[in-house]
């Protein structure tokens, strides 16, 4: 229990780091873009830098996974989130547009591609760690814990987001608040990387080592070689997962505010009662699933979402009642997400988990993650109903996923039945 709080604890620092900058995006915008350009357009601008950083994770996930099945997951571990702080602070000093002109956006451009890289083996890193150290049984659970450790780096954000805004007046927070939250990123993530130094490699890693069972070859080429279908079905998972994780906590503020009239504060506060509803919701999800497994979960999984779209439809009436209630809901219905990380474990035989989780979380978040953000602030000017289509078609896509794992259990072929304290030949090459 030690090491899953410890891994749990390390990444919601540094998924804090991460996410501060989508709550503070509408300051991001008048700091680092020119004063004259269409409120839209800075919008759409300031996005875009925030999803640079999803854009960019799959070339943080290939090359941290790399080392990570080649030297150990706890070295990769570390280093993470020391890119993520650096990256972090620095953002906390940039000037803005108004001192160093489009210089300033730039440079803001290159440290979000660092936090996407930092990003990009911090959690298929911390999947891959716990699920090698906890029993066979408790695989659910642990991933459910690194999911809720996450999404408390979203809630923290959220909620000092929403403290510093209140707390200073509009000039002050323009000036130098917005800073704030960066330079505690800082903080927290040297905190961070003295926690990770606490942790001990993989048994599973310890044991293919010792046994020298670690792939003569670049991991990624045995990955995208042998285990295609492990990669798709991956991907599908993560298309799910992103919809959890930017519609229902990252982007809530601003679908509430722009599409549903709802004040700023009003929505970072329903913001905040979404993310602390999916944090308890992944929890009891993971544990839920060592019971009956992930692709049941999947199921069930797609109902919840489809309800947590009828609550989001509900917040867009006129004369609202109950919006923490409705936003509780809303979060409560992504607990399918520690399902999705089990499913990717077990797709992959040990001496490539870590690659193969890596390379297609990072590759599905780039494309689903990333666009969904920019498509998104694009088409709700369209229409406001936009992401109650889109969470419609993802909780379709979540069942027919689970349903496919039900009636084929062997593509999930790697998923942890014994101990695999010694991992076997056949596990080792697949």
């Amino acid at each position: 229990m030690r090491m899953l709080m410890l891994a749990a604890v390390g990444g919601a620092l540094e998924f804090y780091d991460f996410v501060i900058f989508i709550f503070l995006a509408d300051a991001i915008g008048m700091i680092f873009f020119p004063p004259d350009l269409p409120e839209w357009l800075v919008t759409v601008e300031t996005l875009g830098i925030f999803a640079a950083g999803y854009i960019l994770r799959p070339l943080g996930g290939i090359v941290l996974a790399h080392f990570g099945d080649l030297f150990g997951r706890k070295q990769v571990f570390a280093f993470s989130i020391l890119l993520m702080a650096s990256s972090t602070l620095a953002i906390a000093f940039l000037p803005g547009y108004r001192s160093i002109g489009v210089a300033a956006p730039l440079l803001l451009l290159v440290l979000r591609i660092m936090q996407g890289i930092a990003i990009g083996g911090e959690v298929p890193g911390a999947w891959t760690f716990v699920s090698e150290h906890v029993a066979p049984n408790r695989v659910g659970f642990a991933c459910g814990m690194i999911c809720a450790g996450l999404t408390i780096g979203i809630l923290v954000g959220s909620t000092i987001t929403t403290a510093i805004t209140a707390l200073l007046p509009t000039d002050h927070f323009l000036r130098y608040g917005w800073r704030l939250p960066f330079l505690l990123g800082g903080i927290f993530g040297a905190i961070g990387v003295y926690l990770r130094r606490m942790l001990q490699e993989t048994p599973v890693f310890v044991t293919m080592r010792t046994r020298k069972l670690l792939v003569p070859e670049m991991p990624l080429r045995v990955v995208v070689k042998d285990y295609r279908a492990g990669v798709v079905i991956s991907v599908l998972c993560t298309w799910v997962l992103t919809a959890s994780v930017v519609m229902l906590t990252l982007m809530l503020p601003t679908v509430l505010e722009q599409s549903h009239t709802i004040s700023r504060e009003e929505s970072l506060i329903a913001a905040s009662t979404s993310t602390i509803s999916l944090t308890i919701g992944v929890v009891l999800a993971g544990v839920i699933l060592d019971r009956i497994g992930p692709a049941r979960v999947l199921v069930l999984g797609g109902l919840m979402f489809a309800c947590g779209d009828a609550a989001f439809l509900e917040l867009a009436k006129p004369g609202l009642e109950h919006l923490y209630l409705l936003s509780a809901v809303v979060g409560f219905s992504g607990a399918v997400a520690s399902a999705v990380p089990v499913v990717m474990i077990s797709c992959f035989p040990p001496p490539v988990r870590f690659s193969g989780v890596s390379f297609s979380y990072n590759l599905s978040y780039a494309v689903c993650g990333g666009l969904t953000l920019v498509g998104l602030a694009a088409f709700l000017q369209i229409d406001p109903l936009s992401h109650i289509y889109y969470l419609l078609f993802v909780s379709i896509l979540e069942t027919a996923l689970g349903l496919y794992l039900w009636t084929v259990p062997s593509a999930l072929r790697f998923q942890r039945r014994d101990p695999e304290g010694p991992v076997s030949k056949a596990a080792a090459t697949g």
